[in-house]
């Protein structure tokens, strides 16, 4: 009877097969597990600190958090901090001071996702790692530095781990042919698409080789060409690839309509791309740049809104965090346009790049001290508050041997043309003062 219920037993992913089972197995990440190297040297001591993963999805931090405790002869107590709160954090607490008592091992907490724990639930822990009673490892994608509590980030080392390179996951995509498609093999264009696709996430990679050989297995192909990728995997694979030159077509094609002020073509080259797989934060990183760019201070409000659309996609993801891209692609290419902001910064940065280096003027340096002030700074500065105005018509700002430099030239369109008059009118105020 065992031996039926065995053979019917659903087979463990393609990704959960391949999983390392000893650090000499793992793909990546050298540059912590080569010779000589932190996590390597810590592996070999068997004095293992609590730690922080932080790195991109798919590069092995749970893969790491669990070579660790097996080297360590630890409890492994996984938890995540999407779906645990306060109760979870209890629970491995009792568990790990039960198994200390009665095995006299040592327990190791992972939490998976640690940047979704709000600072209470972090302070929950923290006393027991402060007493030995369990070693912390996080994983996050997220920068510790803004999500984990400082108590927390102060007794926890920080290891950044990397995404896999291609030679890395091509590494990794021939154990996954080896292991369950020993007879089928990739033309070179199939393996470039697929490795392009993976875009340095191990997972991603193993999760869709599994269903491109299973559907070989199933058509009993032997040679997975262009053709049998498109037909089985479109759905997936998508018109694309992320490393390639359509993929950057298009994001030109996305940042040129909004330019053009076409929120329909705007809106159907934003959806093409997250039809086809795109990182939803990595087109929102672009949308700030196009409202940075384009926009600028002809309508200073599409910079806010394209941040806030970041910030709401991270908080609800897919699909419903699209929406909020797609408000902030469909305003930006209907706000007014101007790069004057942009073509300022890069001509001034360049002016500053050639120029020597210029003393600044007494009369705009601070004085805190009494030194300071008896060496004459700060002296005959005009407060601007007190001028007519608000504004000390005819005051120099740039050093005093470089003649005034005009790198901002504010279009007549949106919120700039009312900047235009402005700057205009002080130039005549400027002119009379002089007078």
């Amino acid at each position: 009877m065992n031996s039926l219920f065995q053979s019917h037993r659903p087979q463990a992913p393609l990704a959960e097969r391949l999983r390392p089972q000893t650090i000499d197995e793992v793909v990546g990440q050298s540059h912590l597990l080569g010779e000589g190297k932190p996590l390597r040297l810590a592996f070999k001591s068997g004095k293992l600190p609590s730690m922080i993963l932080w790195g991109p999805p798919g590069v092995g931090k749970t893969t790491l958090a669990r070579l660790i405790a097996n080297t360590a002869d630890a409890e492994f107590i996984p938890i995540s901090a999407v779906l645990s709160g306060i109760k979870d954090i209890r629970e491995a607490v009792e568990r790990a001071e039960l198994t200390l008592q009665q095995h006299g091992r040592k327990t190791i907490l992972f939490v998976d996702e640690v940047h979704r724990f709000n600072k209470g639930q972090q302070d929950a822990f923290l006393p027991f790692v402060e007493s030995g009673l369990i070693t912390f490892i996080g994983a996050t994608t997220e920068n510790p530095s803004f999500e984990v509590n400082s108590a927390l980030l102060s007794r926890a080392q920080v290891f950044v781990l990397n995404a896999l390179s291609e030679l890395e996951l091509a590494l990794l995509l021939e154990r996954a042919r080896l292991l369950v498609a020993e007879k089928v093999r990739l033309t070179d264009a199939v393996r470039e698409q697929v490795l392009a696709y993976a875009d340095g996430d191990a997972r991603r990679l193993l999760n869709f080789a599994e269903g491109l050989f299973n559907a070989a297995e199933g058509a009993q192909v032997t040679e997975i060409d262009e053709t049998f990728l498109q037909t089985t995997m479109a759905s997936k694979l998508r018109r694309f690839d992320k490393g390639g030159e359509a993929f950057y077509d298009q994001i030109s094609a996305l940042h040129k309509s909004v330019r053009g002020s076409n929120p329909d073509a705007a809106l159907y080259w934003f959806l093409r791309m997250i039809d086809g797989g795109a990182d939803p934060l990595y087109l929102g990183r672009r949308i700030v740049r196009m409202a940075v760019e384009d926009i600028g201070i002809a309508d200073p409000r599409a910079q806010t809104m394209a941040l806030e659309a970041c910030q709401i996609y991270e908080r609800l993801g897919s699909p419903e965090g699209e929406l909020a891209l797609s408000n902030a692609v469909i305003y930006l290419a209907v706000a007014a346009k101007s790069n004057a902001a942009y073509m300022a910064y890069n001509q001034a940065k360049a002016f500053v790049a050639q120029d020597r280096s210029r003393p600044v003027p007494l009369h705009l340096r601070n004085a805190p001290t009494k030194l300071m002030k008896a060496l004459d700074y700060g002296k005959e500065y005009r407060y601007a508050h007190d001028e007519p105005e608000a504004y000390a018509a005819g005051e120099h700002y740039f050093p005093n041997d470089l003649s005034p430099q005009s790198f901002y030239h504010p279009t007549p369109r949106g919120l700039e043309g009312k900047i235009a008059e402005k700057l205009n009118h002080l130039k005549e105020l400027d002119k009379k003062a002089k007078k």
